[in-house]
C-alpha cells in the first residue's frame, strides 16, 4: 500500500510540477512574431528593389530601342550650319525631317530637304579638333537620336525642280520660270534677287532642282552645272523633308509648303 501510495504520491506531485511550469513561449524552436515580420518586410524591400530597377532597365532600353527606329525609319533631326536658307531658317536651327519622303510620301517643288553631298558640294570637310571622347560621344548620342545631325556631309535646300521640269532665270521681271511659267517667291531673304546668273536646265528624271532661299549667299545647283547631272541631285540622295524646327524655342514653326507658289506651274512636256 505503501508503495502504491508513494506511487500514487509521486505521480501526483509530478503532475503539479508540471502544472506549475509554464510552457515557454514562444517556442524556441518558432521564430518570435517580430522575427517573422522583420524577415518578411526585408524581403519585400529586397524583392520590390529588384523589380524596380529591372522595370526601370526595360524602360530605357525600349526607349533607346524606340528611338534609334524613329531616326532610321521616319524622323530625324539635324543642324542648320550655315545662312544660305535665310530667313527661312537660320544658322544654329534645329529642325525635325521626316524621312518617309522620298517614300511612302512624294516630294513637291517648295519643299526643303535635307540630302547628302553628291559630289565636293561641301568641299574639304575641317578636321575635328575634339577630344575622342567627345566625338564619340557625340557619334553614339546621335546614332541614337538623342542629338541632331550635325553638318557633315548633309546640305538642306528647297526643291524648285522635279524630274522633267525645265528651270530658267530669268523672265523680264527677274522672277525664275519652271516649264515656261513665272513664279513668285515669299520665303526668298528680303532684298534677295531670285538668280543673280542667268541658266536654263532640264532636270533629269529621279533628279531634283535645288535652291537656297538666300540665292545671293548660297552654292546650289546653279554652282554645279558642270557637274555630272548638270546641278541636279539624283532623289536617292536625300534623306527627307524638314516639316518643323524644333529649336530655339522662340523659333519653333511648321515648314509648309508654299504650294500657291507653283500652283499654276504646268506639268512638263512628255
Amino acid at each position: 500500500m505503501t508503495t502504491d501510495s508513494t506511487d500514487g504520491r509521486a505521480r501526483g506531485d509530478d503532475a503539479h510540477e508540471a502544472a506549475a511550469m509554464p510552457p515557454s513561449y514562444p517556442p524556441r524552436s518558432a521564430p518570435g512574431p517580430e522575427r517573422a515580420q522583420q524577415g518578411s518586410v526585408g524581403g519585400r524591400t529586397a524583392t520590390s528593389r529588384g523589380g524596380w530597377f529591372r522595370e526601370t532597365l526595360t524602360v530605357m532600353v525600349s526607349a533607346l530601342i524606340l528611338s534609334v527606329l524613329i531616326k532610321t525609319f521616319l524622323a530625324q533631326a539635324f543642324y542648320i550650319p550655315s545662312g544660305s536658307m535665310e530667313n527661312t531658317l537660320e544658322l544654329g536651327d534645329r529642325v525635325m525631317v521626316n524621312k518617309l519622303a522620298p517614300g511612302p510620301f512624294e516630294l513637291d517643288r517648295g519643299d526643303i530637304v535635307v540630302f547628302v553631298d553628291p559630289g565636293d558640294w561641301l568641299g574639304e570637310l575641317p578636321p575635328d579638333t575634339r577630344p575622342a571622347w567627345q566625338r564619340t560621344a557625340t557619334q553614339v548620342l546621335t546614332w541614337i537620336g538623342l542629338l541632331p545631325q550635325d553638318a557633315g556631309h548633309h546640305l538642306i535646300k528647297r526643291i524648285i525642280g522635279t524630274g522633267g521640269d525645265t528651270v530658267e532665270c530669268c523672265d523680264a521681271q527677274g522672277r525664275l520660270m519652271v516649264n515656261g511659267e513665272p513664279i513668285d517667291e515669299p520665303y526668298l531673304k528680303p532684298g534677295t534677287e531670285p538668280s543673280e546668273m542667268e541658266f536654263s536646265v532640264t532636270v533629269p528624271e529621279d533628279h531634283v532642282w535645288l535652291m537656297g532661299d538666300n540665292r545671293s549667299n548660297s552654292a546650289d545647283s546653279r554652282a554645279h552645272l558642270g557637274d555630272p547631272g548638270g546641278g541636279s541631285v539624283p532623289v536617292k540622295n536625300i534623306v527627307g523633308r524638314a516639316f518643323v524646327v524644333l529649336w530655339p524655342a522662340d523659333r519653333i514653326t511648321l515648314l509648309d509648303n508654299p504650294e500657291k507658289t507653283f500652283a499654276h506651274v504646268p506639268e512638263p512636256s512628255p
